[in-house]
């Protein structure tokens, strides 16, 4: 017999009580209680998504939303990353960037001796004409 532990109690009382309510609802589509929801995105913060949706037998898009939905502290995806600069312009050693368009478009720069400014400069233009 494989003992349980305590941090997965909460994923089989929760698998338990979304069994007892499938039996008990009044047709299959019926959409499962928020009660239900709210508790499967209480565990997927503490368990994962995939170990969740897959203990509780419930969908994992579904339960994907949820979470995110009720995370608003989540941090947003950058729409920019700041490169840092030196107080006073040195050159860095020997580069290589590597950009892609898309699959097929992929451009290399391989440059040296060049300053961060000069650099970022760079790979703007170049950024933009891979575009």
């Amino acid at each position: 017999m494989m003992a349980i532990s305590a941090r997965s109690l909460g994923l089989q009382h929760t698998r338990r009580r979304i069994a007892r309510w499938r039996e008990t609802r009044t047709h299959r589509g019926a959409p499962m209680p928020a009660a239900l929801w709210a508790a499967a995105v209480a565990l997927a913060r503490q368990h994962g998504l995939y170990t969740t949706a897959r203990t509780l037998r419930i969908d994992y898009g579904s339960l994907k939303k949820r979470l995110d939905t009720a995370s608003p502290g989540r941090v947003p995806t950058p729409a920019f990353v700041e490169l840092p600069t030196a107080a006073r312009p040195s050159e860095l050693g020997p580069c290589v960037i590597d950009l892609a368009a898309s699959r097929d478009r992929r451009l290399r720069i391989e440059v040296t001796g060049v300053t961060m400014a000069d650099l970022v400069l760079l790979t703007q233009a170049a950024w933009a004409r891979a575009r």
